[in-house]
Protein backbone atom coordinates (compact mmCIF):
# COMPACT_ATOMS: atom_id res chain seq x y z
CA UNK A 1 0.00 0.00 0.00
CA UNK A 2 1.31 3.45 -0.92
CA UNK A 3 1.26 5.61 2.18
CA UNK A 4 -0.49 8.94 1.98
CA UNK A 5 1.42 11.75 3.70
CA UNK A 6 -1.81 13.60 4.49
CA UNK A 7 -3.56 13.28 7.85
CA UNK A 8 -6.92 14.77 8.84
CA UNK A 9 -7.70 15.01 12.56
CA UNK A 10 -11.43 15.47 13.22
CA UNK A 11 -12.56 16.70 16.63
CA UNK A 12 -15.60 15.32 18.40
CA UNK A 13 -18.43 16.95 20.28
CA UNK A 14 -17.95 19.31 23.25
CA UNK A 15 -14.47 20.52 22.10
CA UNK A 16 -13.12 22.07 18.89
CA UNK A 17 -10.09 21.88 16.59
CA UNK A 18 -7.77 23.41 19.21
CA UNK A 19 -7.92 20.06 21.00
CA UNK A 20 -5.68 18.68 18.21
CA UNK A 21 -2.96 21.38 18.34
CA UNK A 22 -0.32 19.16 19.98
CA UNK A 23 -1.07 16.22 17.70
CA UNK A 24 -0.79 18.45 14.63
CA UNK A 25 2.72 19.65 15.45
CA UNK A 26 3.72 16.12 16.60
CA UNK A 27 2.75 14.58 13.25
CA UNK A 28 4.14 17.49 11.23
CA UNK A 29 7.52 16.91 12.87
CA UNK A 30 7.34 13.37 11.47
CA UNK A 31 6.91 14.65 7.92
CA UNK A 32 3.14 14.59 7.47
CA UNK A 33 0.84 17.32 6.18
CA UNK A 34 -1.81 17.64 8.88
CA UNK A 35 -5.25 19.22 8.67
CA UNK A 36 -7.33 19.99 11.77
CA UNK A 37 -10.56 21.52 10.42
CA UNK A 38 -13.09 22.91 12.85
CA UNK A 39 -16.49 21.31 12.45
CA UNK A 40 -19.05 23.87 11.20
CA UNK A 41 -20.13 26.23 13.97
CA UNK A 42 -17.06 25.41 16.08
CA UNK A 43 -14.53 27.88 14.69
CA UNK A 44 -12.89 30.12 17.27
CA UNK A 45 -11.49 30.32 20.78
CA UNK A 46 -13.33 28.07 23.28
CA UNK A 47 -13.67 30.80 25.93
CA UNK A 48 -15.13 33.19 23.33
CA UNK A 49 -17.50 30.48 22.04
CA UNK A 50 -18.75 29.82 25.57
CA UNK A 51 -19.41 33.54 25.91
CA UNK A 52 -21.09 33.90 22.50
CA UNK A 53 -22.21 30.86 20.54
CA UNK A 54 -21.14 30.64 16.89
CA UNK A 55 -24.15 31.61 14.72
CA UNK A 56 -23.87 28.40 12.66
CA UNK A 57 -23.74 26.06 15.67
CA UNK A 58 -27.41 25.20 16.11
CA UNK A 59 -27.82 24.49 12.36
CA UNK A 60 -24.92 22.01 12.32
CA UNK A 61 -25.69 18.30 12.15
CA UNK A 62 -23.64 15.12 11.82
CA UNK A 63 -24.19 15.11 8.03
CA UNK A 64 -22.69 18.63 7.87
CA UNK A 65 -19.64 17.44 9.82
CA UNK A 66 -19.03 14.55 7.39
CA UNK A 67 -19.68 16.68 4.28
CA UNK A 68 -17.25 19.30 5.55
CA UNK A 69 -14.51 16.65 5.69
CA UNK A 70 -15.49 15.16 2.30
CA UNK A 71 -15.05 18.60 0.76
CA UNK A 72 -11.57 18.87 2.28
CA UNK A 73 -10.60 15.34 1.17
CA UNK A 74 -11.76 16.04 -2.38
CA UNK A 75 -9.38 19.03 -2.51
CA UNK A 76 -6.34 16.93 -1.56
CA UNK A 77 -3.96 15.20 -3.98
CA UNK A 78 -4.45 11.83 -2.25
CA UNK A 79 -6.76 10.03 0.14
CA UNK A 80 -5.65 10.82 3.71
CA UNK A 81 -5.30 8.94 6.94
CA UNK A 82 -8.36 10.13 8.89
CA UNK A 83 -8.36 10.11 12.70
CA UNK A 84 -11.58 10.98 14.50
CA UNK A 85 -12.30 11.28 18.21
CA UNK A 86 -15.67 10.62 19.89
CA UNK A 87 -18.51 11.67 17.53
CA UNK A 88 -15.81 12.02 14.85
CA UNK A 89 -14.82 8.40 15.40
CA UNK A 90 -18.17 7.64 13.84
CA UNK A 91 -17.40 10.23 11.13
CA UNK A 92 -14.19 8.29 10.40
CA UNK A 93 -16.26 5.09 10.06
CA UNK A 94 -18.60 6.85 7.62
CA UNK A 95 -15.72 8.25 5.55
CA UNK A 96 -14.26 4.73 5.43
CA UNK A 97 -17.59 3.39 4.15
CA UNK A 98 -17.68 6.18 1.53
CA UNK A 99 -14.20 5.09 0.36
CA UNK A 100 -12.70 8.52 1.06
CA UNK A 101 -9.70 7.45 3.16
CA UNK A 102 -6.40 5.61 2.91
CA UNK A 103 -7.08 4.32 6.43
CA UNK A 104 -9.29 5.33 9.35
CA UNK A 105 -8.87 5.54 13.11
CA UNK A 106 -11.76 5.82 15.56
CA UNK A 107 -10.65 6.97 19.03
CA UNK A 108 -13.29 6.53 21.76
CA UNK A 109 -15.75 6.58 18.86
CA UNK A 110 -19.53 7.03 18.94
CA UNK A 111 -21.65 4.14 17.70
CA UNK A 112 -23.59 4.38 14.44
CA UNK A 113 -27.39 4.40 14.42
CA UNK A 114 -27.49 0.62 13.89
CA UNK A 115 -25.48 -0.23 17.04
CA UNK A 116 -27.32 0.30 20.32
CA UNK A 117 -25.15 2.05 22.92
CA UNK A 118 -24.63 0.75 26.47
CA UNK A 119 -26.62 2.22 29.39
CA UNK A 120 -23.50 4.03 30.62
CA UNK A 121 -23.32 5.94 27.33
CA UNK A 122 -26.99 6.91 27.45
CA UNK A 123 -26.63 8.24 31.00
CA UNK A 124 -23.64 10.37 29.99
CA UNK A 125 -24.94 11.86 26.75
CA UNK A 126 -28.73 12.14 27.11
CA UNK A 127 -28.41 15.87 28.03
CA UNK A 128 -26.53 16.49 24.74
CA UNK A 129 -29.62 15.51 22.70
CA UNK A 130 -31.72 18.30 24.19
CA UNK A 131 -34.95 16.31 24.02
CA UNK A 132 -36.04 17.75 27.36
CA UNK A 133 -34.25 21.09 27.16
CA UNK A 134 -35.66 24.54 26.59
CA UNK A 135 -32.22 25.67 25.40
CA UNK A 136 -31.08 25.87 21.79
CA UNK A 137 -27.75 24.07 22.32
CA UNK A 138 -25.87 22.01 24.89
CA UNK A 139 -23.19 23.46 27.15
CA UNK A 140 -21.79 20.95 29.57
CA UNK A 141 -21.27 22.07 33.16
CA UNK A 142 -17.93 21.82 34.91
CA UNK A 143 -19.35 18.87 36.83
CA UNK A 144 -20.47 17.13 33.60
CA UNK A 145 -17.01 17.54 32.03
CA UNK A 146 -15.31 16.34 35.22
CA UNK A 147 -17.42 13.15 35.24
CA UNK A 148 -17.60 12.46 31.51
CA UNK A 149 -14.43 13.92 30.00
CA UNK A 150 -11.75 14.71 32.56
CA UNK A 151 -12.39 11.89 35.07
CA UNK A 152 -8.79 10.61 35.00
CA UNK A 153 -7.18 14.06 35.30
CA UNK A 154 -5.80 15.17 38.68
CA UNK A 155 -8.52 17.26 40.37
CA UNK A 156 -6.39 20.41 40.27
CA UNK A 157 -6.03 20.20 36.46
CA UNK A 158 -9.71 19.89 35.57
CA UNK A 159 -10.68 23.56 35.79
CA UNK A 160 -7.90 24.50 33.38
CA UNK A 161 -8.87 21.71 30.97
CA UNK A 162 -12.45 22.99 30.97
CA UNK A 163 -11.33 26.60 30.40
CA UNK A 164 -9.01 25.54 27.56
CA UNK A 165 -11.20 23.10 25.62
CA UNK A 166 -14.91 23.13 26.52
CA UNK A 167 -17.29 24.54 23.89
CA UNK A 168 -21.06 24.63 23.30
CA UNK A 169 -22.44 21.79 21.18
CA UNK A 170 -25.25 21.44 18.66
CA UNK A 171 -28.17 19.19 19.60
CA UNK A 172 -28.54 18.41 15.89
CA UNK A 173 -25.22 16.53 15.68
CA UNK A 174 -26.24 14.04 18.37
CA UNK A 175 -29.79 13.73 17.09
CA UNK A 176 -28.70 12.90 13.54
CA UNK A 177 -26.38 10.22 14.90
CA UNK A 178 -29.31 8.31 16.40
CA UNK A 179 -32.21 9.32 14.14
CA UNK A 180 -30.92 9.75 10.57
CA UNK A 181 -30.36 6.76 8.25
CA UNK A 182 -27.15 8.44 7.02
CA UNK A 183 -25.69 7.39 10.38
CA UNK A 184 -26.01 3.66 9.69
CA UNK A 185 -22.84 1.75 8.78
CA UNK A 186 -22.71 -1.16 6.33
CA UNK A 187 -20.49 -3.57 8.25
CA UNK A 188 -20.44 -6.15 5.45
CA UNK A 189 -18.81 -3.90 2.86
CA UNK A 190 -15.11 -4.23 1.98
CA UNK A 191 -13.03 -1.29 3.21
CA UNK A 192 -9.57 0.16 3.78
CA UNK A 193 -7.89 -0.59 7.16
CA UNK A 194 -9.47 0.77 10.34
CA UNK A 195 -8.07 0.94 13.87
CA UNK A 196 -10.31 1.29 16.93
CA UNK A 197 -8.78 2.83 20.03
CA UNK A 198 -10.56 2.92 23.38
CA UNK A 199 -9.84 4.39 26.77
CA UNK A 200 -10.15 1.86 29.56
CA UNK A 201 -11.67 4.51 31.88
CA UNK A 202 -13.86 6.29 29.30
CA UNK A 203 -17.24 7.02 30.92
CA UNK A 204 -18.96 8.21 27.70
CA UNK A 205 -18.00 5.44 25.27
CA UNK A 206 -16.60 2.60 27.42
CA UNK A 207 -14.05 0.10 26.05
CA UNK A 208 -16.78 -2.55 25.75
CA UNK A 209 -18.46 -0.37 23.11
CA UNK A 210 -15.18 0.18 21.24
CA UNK A 211 -14.66 -3.60 21.14
CA UNK A 212 -18.24 -4.12 19.94
CA UNK A 213 -17.75 -1.68 17.06
CA UNK A 214 -14.51 -3.35 15.94
CA UNK A 215 -16.16 -6.77 16.04
CA UNK A 216 -19.12 -5.67 13.90
CA UNK A 217 -17.05 -5.53 10.70
CA UNK A 218 -17.56 -8.72 8.72
CA UNK A 219 -15.50 -8.57 5.50
CA UNK A 220 -12.75 -11.16 5.90
CA UNK A 221 -10.43 -9.40 3.43
CA UNK A 222 -10.57 -6.00 5.17
CA UNK A 223 -8.35 -5.16 8.11
CA UNK A 224 -9.80 -4.15 11.49
CA UNK A 225 -7.61 -3.64 14.56
CA UNK A 226 -8.37 -2.81 18.19
CA UNK A 227 -6.31 -1.33 21.02
CA UNK A 228 -7.54 -0.39 24.51
CA UNK A 229 -5.37 1.95 26.57
CA UNK A 230 -6.04 1.19 30.22
CA UNK A 231 -6.58 4.11 32.57
CA UNK A 232 -7.41 6.55 29.76
CA UNK A 233 -10.55 8.71 29.79
CA UNK A 234 -12.60 10.26 27.02
CA UNK A 235 -9.91 12.96 27.11
CA UNK A 236 -7.40 10.37 25.84
CA UNK A 237 -6.12 12.77 23.14
CA UNK A 238 -5.34 15.53 25.65
CA UNK A 239 -4.39 13.90 28.92
CA UNK A 240 -0.84 13.03 29.93
CA UNK A 241 0.59 10.32 27.71
CA UNK A 242 -1.27 11.39 24.55
CA UNK A 243 1.99 10.99 22.61
CA UNK A 244 1.91 7.23 23.27
CA UNK A 245 -1.51 7.04 21.62
CA UNK A 246 -0.47 9.28 18.72
CA UNK A 247 2.66 7.22 18.07
CA UNK A 248 0.78 3.92 18.34
CA UNK A 249 -1.54 5.10 15.55
CA UNK A 250 1.30 6.22 13.30
CA UNK A 251 3.20 2.98 13.88
CA UNK A 252 0.07 0.98 12.98
CA UNK A 253 -0.46 3.07 9.85
CA UNK A 254 3.14 2.93 8.64
CA UNK A 255 3.21 -0.87 8.96
CA UNK A 256 0.10 -1.43 6.83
Amino acid sequence: MTKSKSIILIHGNFVNDLSWAKWKSHYEQKGYTVYTPANPGHEGNPAALRNQVHPALTKTGFIDVVNNIVKLIDSLPEKPLVIGHSMAGMAAMKLLELNKVAAAVSIDGAPPKNVFPPVQTLKSVIPAFGFFSGKKYFMGSRDWYDKCFFNTLPADERANAFATYAVPESFKVSRELVLNSFSNIDFGKSHEPILFIGGGSDTIFPPSLTSTLANKYKDKNSRVDLKIFQGKSHFICGEKGWEIVADYILDWYEKL
